[in-house]
């Protein structure tokens, strides 16, 4: 590695708002998907195209989180508008949050909250009331600390002790699309997985969005199998890096999954010979951070927080190959993919994806990374 590769303004690109997906594409695996098959060639493909591009035998490991609708819109009693985006509950009943705008919310502070509209693709706060789906008074919080490493607010939420606030989301939460998409027509349905299982997470693992359960069949027909980790994406993801020197960024802790069952079966394969592809950044952080965890670095099952950070100079130990979608630029995920085939390799392949008008983020196009491609 170069000192380059570790200078955050080395992963910068200029990226045409036209570029930007505000919508996803109807059926998801109708997606594009640029295949990157050696250290020197790629090809474009479309992401129904994905059984022949594997081999039988090989596993797909999926991040089976659920999005929570953890953006909440309320105000301060008879006060100003305020925005809160819920990250991960820290006590019963206290979550971080990041909160909009934030010098208005001092400790102390109480918030109410408004119901979401019946139809959740508005943006903004509702003035409807509770309906009689179960909820019968205000949702409100209260302001009891400042989180200094995110910026945040510790929100404590007034709710019975033997309820949670999950109950709550859904008549009062909105979906939280990135602040990128901005024009977005999308369903809620269509910022979750088809497979998405496990509520907690508050962005999707958007690598997932492109599978339909008739390309799963295709796949098993052809003899690729699939497994399923957790890992609820929060701050940590996509939390911007503030540091020139990557190196010394601090991620933020997310809570991970990798089960007995998943750990034997990525073992199986291994075995026999097959190759593990994680699909989306999440599911790599899961698995290799749960090997970082193990005592020999070897994969174990593991129930927890991870804050692992992989950029170029990373000792893969799991994941042979990656299928991801297109980051925003000086991210820690663009380094992760930096880790496995190079930064500037990765930077000619976006600036391609640009000329080729590709759709980048969330609801864009996806990649995939073969074993072939990867730096040793």
């Amino acid at each position: 590695m170069t000192e380059i590769d570790w200078s955050l303004d080395a992963y910068d690109y200029e990226l045409p708002p036209s570029c930007i997906a505000q919508n996803p594409v109807v059926p998801r695996d109708s997606s594009r998907l640029l295949v990157v098959d050696s250290p020197s060639s790629h090809q474009h493909r479309i992401f129904h195209d994905l059984p022949d591009l594997l081999e039988p035998g090989d596993l797909l490991v999926l991040n089976n989180t659920r999005v929570l609708p953890a953006r909440l819109y309320g105000h301060k009693p008879n006060g100003p508008a305020v925005e809160i985006l819920l990250m991960e509950e820290r006590q019963h009943n206290c979550w971080l949050a990041l909160v909009k705008p934030g010098k208005r919310l001092k400790l102390g502070a109480k918030i109410e909250f408004e119901p979401a509209s019946c139809d959740d693709s508005a943006e903004g706060p509702c003035c409807c009331l509770p309906q009689a789906v179960g909820v019968d008074r205000r949702l409100t919080a209260t302001v009891i600390a400042r989180d200094e490493q995110t910026g945040g607010r510790l929100l404590e939420f007034d709710i019975p002790t033997d309820s949670t606030l999950t109950k709550f989301l859904d008549e009062y939460g909105h979906v939280p699309l990135p602040p990128y998409i901005d024009k977005s027509q999308a369903a809620p349905e269509q910022y979750q997985t088809v497979y998405a299982e496990k509520p907690g997470a508050v962005a999707a693992p958007t690598a997932g969005l492109h599978f339909t359960e008739e390309l799963f069949s295709r796949l098993e027909e052809r003899g690729i199998e699939k497994t399923f980790v957790t890992l609820h994406v929060g701050v940590g993801t996509f939390r911007p890096v503030e540091v020139a020197d990557v190196t010394t960024h601090k991620m933020h802790g997310e809570w991970v999954e990798v089960s007995a069952s998943t750990v034997e079966k990525i073992r199986e394969t291994q075995a026999r010979g097959g190759r593990i592809f994680a699909v989306g950044t999440t599911a790599v952080r899961a698995l290799e951070g749960a090997a970082a965890a193990s005592e020999d670095f070897s994969l174990q099952p593991f129930c927890g927080q991870t804050n692992l950070f992989i950029y170029p100079g990373y000792k893969w130990r799991v994941v042979d190959g990656i299928i991801t979608n297109f980051h925003l630029p000086r991210s820690t995920l663009m380094m992760m993919v930096s880790a496995m085939i190079g930064r500037p390799r990765l930077l000619d392949l976006y600036r391609e994806a640009i000329e080729n008008q590709y759709r980048f983020y969330s609801f864009g196009d996806a990649t995939i990374i073969l074993p072939m491609a990867k730096n040793d």
